[in-house]
């Protein structure tokens, strides 16, 4: 028993332009479940999966040795019965710097944009979903399961369930510690321009050359600035790495342990059918504490949810999806 993966053909605009993305004709890679019939009396619930940074929705499909992919997990699961059929979907949200945090940014590119007001209604017109928000999910990985948990905060009414896997949060944990590391390669490569220009050079870079990259990208989309080199603002002085309280207070902005601070926020958590988020407890960048500061914040709310923690790293953790999309595709499964 198995689903097909079906490709649709979609045209930008909102992508038109921009800066730093791709060419703005992409493939919607979507997933469908053994035996869709565009006829079934029921609409099927669709989940929108986001990928992690330095990645795009058709990489959910690499094989490797000893492991399954979303999609086998997700047949296994329909299969058992442990999950409902669901519609999957795959967003292309690749930029040059290596990702989008599927947000709209002057120096990156419309991607939430892209994303919202784009690809959903576009899926939605052309399979049986039924365009019900109360069928609509959303979760990710890494950048993509901190951007579902983001859009769930930001976008009230527009998911009704979401996970979150290893997500960024508590941006001083998981951020600050590499501002010496691209302070440093900023200073070898000659700066931020240079930097950007030789993306792509690199043929193995480094662990030091990826964490300034993952900096140099957050950066372009936390804090975009036009009046800043490559239109975006370093949360750090270059020379010293004194934090930029201006800058650094834009990112915090978009830290979702911030967030749950606001009304509105919470009142769109509580609003969900179904909340999940886990982390590993070997993650190399401290996300279990943000997912920890999140879930005691969120339990003194009394805003209901999922929270677990496993003993894995920040890296192949396909498992996990085992774990969320039971939750996700029976609560989306539920009557309206």
């Amino acid at each position: 028993m198995a689903g097909t993966i079906t490709y649709l053909q979609h045209h930008s605009t909102a992508l038109s332009g921009n800066p730093l993305g791709d060419p703005a004709d992409r493939r919607l890679p979507v997933y469908l479940p053994e035996g869709y019939d565009p006829a079934r009396g029921q609409p099927y619930p669709v989940i929108w999966v986001l990928a992690p940074f330095t990645s795009w929705g058709a990489r959910y499909f690499n094989l490797q040795a000893w492991d399954e992919n979303i999609l086998q997990i997700m047949d296994r699961l329909t299969a058992s019965g442990e999950a409902s059929p669901a519609i999957l979907a795959f967003p292309d949200c690749f930029t040059r710097l290596g990702g989008s945090q599927y947000m709209d940014s002057s120096a990156v590119g419309a991607y939430e944009t892209y994303l919202i007001a784009e690809l959903i209604p576009f899926l939605e017109g052309h399979l049986h979903t039924g365009g019900s928000t109360s069928r609509r999910g959303i979760m990710g990985y890494s950048s993509g399961g901190y951007a579902a948990l983001r859009l769930a905060m930001t976008r009230p009414g527009l998911f009704s369930a979401v996970a979150c896997h290893s997500g960024d949060m508590f941006f001083d944990v998981c951020y600050r510690p590499d501002f010496p590391v691209a302070i440093r390669v900023l200073e070898q490569t000659g700066g931020v321009g240079p930097f950007i220009a030789q993306i792509g050079s690199e043929r193995a870079p480094g662990y030091d050359w990826m964490s300034a990259l993952n900096i140099v990208a957050m950066s372009a989309c936390y804090s975009p600035d036009e009046h800043e080199e490559a239109g975006f603002a370093l949360p750090f002085d270059r020379y010293t790495g004194a934090l930029r309280h201006s800058v650094w207070e834009r990112w915090l902005r978009q830290d979702p342990v911030q967030m749950i601070e606001q009304s509105p926020c919470q009142g769109a958590l509580r609003g969900l059918k179904a909340l999940y988020f886990d982390c590993g407890l070997q993650d190399e960048y401290g996300l279990f504490l943000g997912a920890r500061m999140l879930h005691q914040k969120l339990e003194h709310l009394g805003i209901r949810h999922i929270h677990e923690e496993h003993h894995g790293t920040h890296r192949n953790i396909n498992w996990r999806y085992a774990a969320s999309l039971p939750v996700l595709t029976r609560a989306l499964s539920l009557q309206d």
